[in-house]
């Protein structure tokens, strides 16, 4: 049996693998669309300083990447055979008889076992599915907070005549996305299971082989279903540059106090007198929303070291992108 559910795993793990590498071609295309497309890179949830989609869905192509390679030692893992007898002696039937019948079903016999192959396997397989789970479960995440009203920077895809809410006919939610976030805890609560699993009895008990038969097909079955809904929202969705740049401007140019600390720190101050130059007109403009740009032009200490063209200068959104290009070339994107 356990040399069966080998060959079961070892199949819907190439299900799998064709999976994430269809996820990988669909991310690299957006992420080349957007390679340029300016957007408020967030820390906490609050602005920090500029980025792009495009470099957001190059970390998401390198993320999946790692989870192709996981999958891969996953498929190792789990692509043994045995046929040792009842406690792994080979008491009834030779080694080599085993080494024929794995070879005939392309696996690898296992190099030592008891009764069954030894359950880290299956704990490697089904924590590597929960893995890969978790990164689907991050980009929705994402897509689902760029989506929210005051932002709507991307919106997953929407079709005509579709029900955004049964009470509120305006209403267009990110009920795909907030399917996966709950599936993909569905498949990390299994690899829990899974681990459990490893600790049996002597040469085995069966306190696995029961949850197995829903861990184990359920957690491929999920994650199959997964990809496909994550397929369709990055084929689809929805950018919104507009808004995004809207966004940038929300904080009236807090995004540049640090080129601003920096640059009076080259002038030849220290980093504690540059910060507070910075930070006491950062939060004036952040409680009056009025330009941080206005404000550091009229402060009399700051204005020591620093001329108002010096200034206008580094509030420039291009010096945040200059990296890009060579980031995609590191990355083999185009």
């Amino acid at each position: 049996m356990d040399t069966a559910l080998s060959l079961q795993l070892v199949e819907a793990s190439d299900i799998l693998s064709k999976d994430i590498r269809d996820i990988v071609k669909i991310l690299k295309k957006q992420a080349i669309t957007h390679k340029n497309t300016i957007m408020m890179g967030r820390t906490h949830g609050v602005h920090a300083e500029p980025t792009t989609f495009g470099l957001k869905l190059a970390i998401w192509v390198e993320e999946m990447k790692r989870n192709q390679h996981r999958l891969e030692e996953a498929r190792k893992a789990i692509a043994v055979g045995k046929i040792s007898g009842a406690v792994g002696t080979y008491a009834t039937v030779t080694p080599e008889v085993e080494k024929i019948a794995c070879a005939k079903l392309r696996l690898q016999p296992a190099p030592i076992s008891s009764q069954i192959i030894q359950r880290d396997r299956h704990a490697q397989f089904v924590t590597t599915l929960a893995i890969i789970a978790s990164s689907l479960e991050k980009f929705a995440t994402e897509i689902r907070s760029l989506q929210k009203t005051e932002t709507l920077e991307v919106e997953e895809p929407f079709e005509e005549g579709q029900t955004g809410s049964s009470a509120m006919p305006h209403k267009r939610n990110p009920e795909l996305c907030e399917r996966i976030c709950g599936l993909s805890r569905l498949v990390r609560g299994h690899a829990v299971t899974a681990m459990e699993n490893v600790a049996l009895w002597h040469e085995r008990d069966i306190s696995h082989s029961s949850n197995e038969r829903i861990t184990l097909p359920d957690s491929c079955i999920l994650l199959n279903y997964l990809f496909h809904l994550f397929k369709y929202i990055m084929k689809d969705l929805r950018v919104y540059p507009e808004n995004m740049k809207r966004n940038l401007g929300v904080t009236k140019g807090l995004v540049f106090s640090q080129r601003v600390m920096i640059a009076l720190i080259d002038k030849g101050l220290s980093r504690q007198q540059a910060y507070e130059i910075v930070q006491r007109n950062a939060m004036k403009a952040w409680q009056g929303r009025i330009s941080f740009l206005d404000l550091l032009s009229k402060d009399a200490e700051l204005k020591k070291h620093l001329s108002k063209k010096e200034l206008e200068g580094i509030f420039d959104y291009n010096f945040f992108l200059r990296h890009v290009d060579e980031i995609f070339q590191r990355l083999k994107l185009g």
